[in-house]
């Protein structure tokens, strides 16, 4: 049997490291979940066996957020998702107001979300968010790099952390491990 797509998958993230792949996959399964809209016209979409949706003017249903956002593209739905903004926002102070060796906790997917919203907005908010957002980035490393240098991580930090977090906390952690290992010479 021919495979689907004809090209080999094993390449298209062959040259990218563990974090990029995380984000990836983190993504996909961002853009698979499904989201409330509420129909502005009669919809019907016959795809099967992926897609088959039969709406009429003001029902409300759930669809997954990449179908969701061609329809909202095409004028048919209106998207009812949470305030992105606000949700971001409160990621930030609740970083800023943290101490300096405790993690405050973000949702795994809370970069996937971020880049997502910033996708979305006009290029002056864009930057504004980003400027605001540099600060939490940083406060965030330097408080991985701290705690991954003295303990594997454990579920406590773990549930605080976003997917490629964790996968940056064990890096950091493995590195200076190897580390230590080699300027104490031990076995």
């Amino acid at each position: 049997m021919k495979p689907l797509l004809n090209f080999d998958t094993n390449n298209i993230i062959h040259d990218l490291d563990d974090i990029s792949i995380l984000y990836i996959f983190s993504t996909l399964d961002y853009l698979l979940r499904e989201v409330r809209v509420i129909y502005l016209k009669d919809v019907e979409i016959p795809i099967p066996p992926f897609v088959s949706i039969n709406a009429k003017e003001g029902d409300m249903t759930s669809v997954p957020r990449w179908i969701s956002r061609i329809l909202s593209e095409q004028g048919l739905v209106e998207i009812h998702d949470e305030d992105h903004l606000s949700y971001i926002k409160r990621a930030l102070n609740r970083e800023r107001i943290s101490s300096n060796h405790v993690l405050s906790a973000i949702d795994p997917d809370f970069y996937v979300r971020v880049n997502d919203y910033l996708r979305n907005i006009d290029e002056k908010e864009r930057e504004s968010l980003v400027v605001s957002l540099n600060p939490f980035i940083v406060s965030r490393i330097q408080k991985i790099v701290k705690l991954s240098a003295s303990s594997p991580l454990v579920p406590e930090i773990e549930e605080k952390l976003s997917l490629e977090e964790k996968s940056l906390y064990e890096i950091f952690y493995e590195k200076a491990f190897d580390f230590k290992k080699l300027v104490l010479e031990l076995e």
